[in-house]
């Protein structure tokens, strides 16, 4: 039986069926080569980020112990058994410690994410409808900016009670403020291009404009700035949390962990430096991995 024509796939159809596959592979090879121009702070900035990314997904595997049982006597040093040594409730502190990574970095971004979706659907609304609506959420935003974060956050949180949940609705809106300002700030250079005025002009939706039009042109800041928050973000989880109002016991978390074991550096342990370490390096390590970013896009050369 002859087959018939249309069932016979063209050239055209196979091409257009392994495009997809092409341009991934391209756009992976093109990756690829710009990691490899990377300087030597860029590489250990990813290093250090994939370390923490495979201890905060992998928590429950690589840690000894979990992060609630109550092993031994409180603060005992460090040995075979327990090599971090103990708490003050007797926990073991290098499982407390990977699984704080798992805790603090996921509440971090889940934040960050929230934060950026609040903050740059608000930024390019205000700069595509202008007017009134650019009026309203700028002087709101001012009003939220005028107080420092940690004060607003401590005073919203002893209001609300700690909690998660709290912590991350009350952090996500305060630091939504500078997102805004970064997109509204971005966006209005592009709202007034030409193909922006002819979407306009054909009637498209105001989510089509934001989306497809002005979002895909401001993207490059705005992942540098996600970083950038992202650290902050963290830093001050960190520091809610040593001061009694974030992520609450028996929740392993490195700011409440460097509060609960401060005594022990009175007696030269420096166990309680490790979770200082941990954010520390973190924050140096994404810091590195943003100054990358923005010189790759900024169109600089060595």
């Amino acid at each position: 039986m002859t087959a018939k024509a249309h069932d016979t796939p063209t050239a055209a159809a196979a091409l257009a069926e392994h495009q997809p596959i092409i341009v991934r592979r391209r756009l992976l090879e093109r990756a690829w080569r710009e990691l490899r121009r990377a300087p030597l702070s860029a590489w250990f900035g990813i290093i250090v980020i994939l370390i923490y990314m495979f201890a905060a997904i992998f928590a429950p595997v690589i840690a000894p112990y979990s992060e609630t049982d109550t092993l031994g006597g409180p603060y005992e040093p460090w040995s075979d058994v327990y090599l971090l040594g103990t708490d003050q409730l007797g926990h073991d502190m290098l499982s407390r410690l990977i699984y704080g990574a798992r805790n603090t970095i996921g509440i971090a971004v889940l934040t960050t994410v929230l934060s950026f979706v609040l903050g740059g659907m608000l930024g390019l609304a205000a700069a595509v409808l202008g007017g009134w609506v650019d009026q309203i959420l700028g002087r709101a935003v001012d009003v939220l900016m005028a107080i420092p974060v940690l004060i607003f956050a401590l005073v919203l949180l002893s209001i609300l009670g700690p909690g998660i949940l709290n912590m991350i609705l009350v952090l996500a809106v305060l630091d939504s403020t500078r997102v805004f300002r970064l997109t509204r700030a971005v966006a209005m250079s592009v709202v007034v291009l030409d193909f922006v005025e002819a979407a306009k002009l054909q009637g498209e939706k105001l989510g089509w404009i934001m989306t497809r039009e002005v979002l895909p042109n401001i993207l490059p800041p705005l992942v540098a700035e996600f970083g950038l928050r992202f650290c902050f973000v963290f830093l001050t989880i960190s520091a809610l949390s040593f001061l009694g109002l974030g992520i609450q016991p028996p929740t392993a978390d490195w700011g409440s962990m460097v509060r609960d074991n401060a005594t022990l550096i009175n007696y030269g342990d420096i166990t309680p430096l490790l979770p200082a370490g941990a954010i520390a390096l973190l924050t140096v390590a994404v810091n590195f991995v943003v100054d990358w970013f923005l010189h790759k896009t900024s169109g600089l050369r060595e």
